[in-house]
């Protein structure tokens, strides 16, 4: 995970403890959960209207005229 081991998450984990204190994480984290939530929601709605865009603009593949059998000398 991203080059780090158990001790360095053991470390970033007590700094942020110490910096935010135990009652402020559980809103960080809720916060954090809403802020992905939302990412998530927008970059769907991007990749599905660009779908829709891409859809509209591809032409439609050309039907060639289909040659006549009763041809009449």
């Amino acid at each position: 995970m991203f080059g780090l081991g158990t001790g360095e998450i053991v470390v970033i984990a007590l700094i942020v403890l110490l910096l935010f204190g135990g009652r402020k994480i559980p809103e960080i984290m809720r916060g954090l959960g809403h802020g992905l939530r939302e990412f998530k929601k927008a970059t769907t709605e991007a990749s599905s209207e660009l779908q829709r865009a891409v859809d509209q603009a591809a032409p439609e593949p050309e039907k060639k005229p289909e040659p006549s059998t009763d041809e009449k000398a």
